[in-house]
């Protein structure tokens, strides 16, 4: 859930004339390749679409915090389930946990750049640790990183000097010929970040130290296990994938769930398999263990009958409730 983006319906568009589209990216990002100047830089460009645009990047998160702007015209934007419609100078901030959207389903007309810079962090209690080219004071860094860490706000306004910045990337992406302008992309971010600094530390922004807290992060993986119930989890993969120590996870678990890891990711896959049988779809009882995460389907009836007091066959075959009153 934290990897890098193939952005297939952008590749597409592009491919079909619908837009333009210039980048310079690593991994599975779309455009040319940059190079070991750049590294912890994963993409920077941008795309231009002169007409609506029948497609949209769906619900997705980035490995690293994703920077938006937005030239001209507008964008339909959504992030962590909050939607809006973005309008020229406006800027995005998305964290690594933080799930985003661009279009509703449908992409707008404009001008839209992004810039993702891998920090080295998936979680929101993981200390950010940036590319060794930035170049900020270590006061200034730990100011912007403080306030990009302790607040949830995603959209800002921006002025002529953050657009006249971007504008100076489109020139450096569109130039550049096998990493030819590395030291010009090391440049431009350093001072996007100076301008963002800026825009933050005078804006009305509110700090809240418990956003950094691993109490938060253990919230977080727990809202995503209910799309990942089929992974073979272990204690050590949840602590893992947390980035915490199982004490703490343990505690913090149990503080927002009342039930020990183990005991919840049962709980999720038991009412996942009931939601698939009322359903009524025509599946086996082994296809709905599998699906659910259970190794047989021996094992998924003795639990199932463990805790709802009948067995898979006896509760497929319930009559679904009715939906209105007597």
């Amino acid at each position: 859930m934290y990897h890098a983006d193939t952005c297939l319906p952008l590749i597409d568009a592009h491919e079909k004339k619908k837009l333009k589209l210039k980048a310079l990216a690593r991994h599975s990002y779309p455009g040319d390749r940059l190079d070991h100047n750049t590294i912890g830089l994963n993409s920077i460009g941008y795309w231009d679409a002169s007409k609506p645009q029948d497609w949209g990047l769906d619900w997705h998160r980035n490995e690293g915090i994703e920077i938006h702007f937005l030239e001209s015209g507008t964008m339909p934007y959504a992030q962590e389930g909050r939607e809006t419609i973005l309008t020229p100078d406006h800027l995005t901030i998305t964290r690594p946990w933080e799930a985003h959207k661009v279009g509703n389903p449908n992409v707008g007309v404009g001008k839209f750049y992004w810039v993702i810079i891998d920090l080295q962090v998936r979680r929101p209690h993981q200390e950010w640790i940036w590319p060794n080219w930035i170049n900020m004071t270590p006061d200034d860094l730990a100011r912007l990183t403080q306030i990009l860490r302790q607040n949830k706000r995603s959209i800002w306004k921006t002025d002529q000097r953050v657009r006249s910045c971007f504008s100076r990337i489109n020139n450096a992406v569109n130039t550049d010929k096998n990493g030819s302008n590395a030291s010009r992309i090391r440049l431009l971010i350093n001072y996007l970040l100076i301008l963002l600094l800026d825009l933050l530390d005078t804006g009305d922004v509110e700090l809240n130290e418990t956003l950094t807290d691993s109490s938060r992060s253990v919230s977080f993986f727990l809202s995503e296990l209910e799309n990942n119930l089929s992974e073979e989890w272990t204690i050590e993969k949840m602590t893992k994938s947390v980035g915490i120590g199982l004490t703490r996870f343990t505690h913090h678990c149990k503080q927002l769930t009342n039930l020990t890891p183990m005991k919840y990711l049962t709980v999720r896959r038991l009412e996942y398999s009931k939601r698939l049988f009322l359903k009524k779809q025509n599946l086996t009882i082994a296809e709905v263990a599998y699906m659910c995460g259970f190794t047989t389907s021996q094992y998924f009836s003795t639990v199932f009958k463990k805790y709802e007091k009948c067995s898979p066959n006896e509760f497929k075959l319930r009559p679904v409730p009715s939906q209105h009153g007597v």
